[in-house]
């Protein structure tokens, strides 16, 4: 079982290099292994691209070694024609005898039935290998198939003395962000940007410090932007407006009727009933535009709006070294703590919602 478990966790590793790009595919890593020798592997690295187990079986040099070789893959194989043929019909095609999993996916169109298939046709299949860090892989894909939601990350940077800002909202009216952490942290959060589906602000955020909410310190894909505005209060030099990026505007159906607006590719219009719990009809709406993660970034009204409701999966608070004395609190770290890290040269702290 140990064997098994030290190649499970290579082919993590390799899913991990698909972080930001396989969306809205889970991220997979698959590797090849004959007389205890990897002799292929490989991860998918983009929707609609090979998956994992169609690369690691196209870098194996000598294709007759395969059918005395086994594949391991940290996710069970497809068994469905989507973009692409089905991974269980290949492996079965190029003559495997036995299969190693990591976690059963739970995509209804494959859940167990690529293990079945691949059952079926004489293979051995051994299951539930690191299943638990292999969900945990791919916690954004599980959640949303799961619980027909985002996986939602609260983040948010408080001075030592636990402030979001130096001042109160209603004094601020420079439109110009309080840097809390350095250049270290801040890109560390444009990579996060670039990592997640979505990201999402309250409306006194996008009025007060007019975000462009990209990854402009980070090569990678921006995020879908998404902003609470239930008045309709942005005008029309806010940068959440200019139409760069896919942005979904929530407002109330009230507001849109007052002052209709016409949807477009880049800028979306989406009303919810303000007067019902409203991060939960929120993540209605994120569910229905298929994302399947989301950060939220607003400030204590927002993000306390998710802790209050416990729709929430992981918080990342950032502390930096400025005392304010007074100015806006901080919300208090909710959940379970789970690591901190001081490489960037201020705190972050990870929390979990088990």
């Amino acid at each position: 079982m140990k064997i098994h478990e030290k190649y499970i966790k290579r082919c993590i590793q390799l899913a991990e290099n698909g972080i930001g790009t396989t969306y809205p595919n889970p991220m997979v890593g698959s590797l090849i292994v004959h007389n205890n020798k990897i002799i292929g592997e490989g991860w998918h690295r983009k929707a609609g691209e090979p998956h994992a187990e169609v690369n690691a079986i196209n870098s194996v040099k000598d294709k007759s070694l395969l059918k005395k070789a086994t594949i391991y893959v940290s996710l069970e194989p497809c068994s469905h024609y989507g973009k692409t043929p089905p991974c269980s019909d290949l492996i079965i095609v190029s003559g495997f005898k036995k299969i190693v999993i990591g976690s059963i996916d739970p995509f209804p169109a494959v859940s167990g039935k690529g293990i079945k298939k691949l059952m079926d046709a004489g293979c051995e299949v051994i299951l539930g290998i690191l299943d638990k860090e292999c969900n945990a892989l791919n916690k954004r894909f599980f959640t949303f198939h799961k619980h027909q939601r985002p996986y939602i990350i609260l983040k948010w940077a408080q001075s030592i003395d636990g402030f979001l800002a130096p001042i109160s909202s209603e004094e601020n009216h420079h439109r110009e962000p309080v840097w809390i952490t350095n250049k270290y942290s801040q890109q560390l959060v444009h990579k996060w940007r670039s990592e997640e589906t979505a990201i999402l602000v309250g409306t006194n955020t996008a009025v007060m410090d007019n975000p462009k909410l990209n990854t402009r310190l980070w090569e990678g894909t921006n995020p879908v932007r998404l902003v609470i505005d239930r008045r309709l209060r942005l005008t029309g030099d806010s940068a959440l407006l200019d139409e760069s990026t896919k942005t979904i505007v929530i407002c109330e159906e009230e507001a849109h009727k007052i002052n209709p607006k016409t949807s477009s590719e880049n800028l979306i219009f989406e009303t919810i009933d303000f007067n019902k719990e409203v991060t939960a009809e929120i993540c209605k709406i994120l569910y229905k535009h298929d994302i399947q993660s989301v950060i939220i970034e607003g400030g204590t009204r927002t993000i306390q709006s998710f802790i209050d409701s416990g729709l929430w999966d992981e918080a990342r608070v950032f502390t930096g070294d400025a005392h304010f004395k007074r100015g806006i609190k901080a919300p208090l770290p909710p959940g379970t703590f789970k690591e901190n890290n001081t490489q960037t040269g201020d705190t972050l702290r990870i929390y979990s919602n088990d």
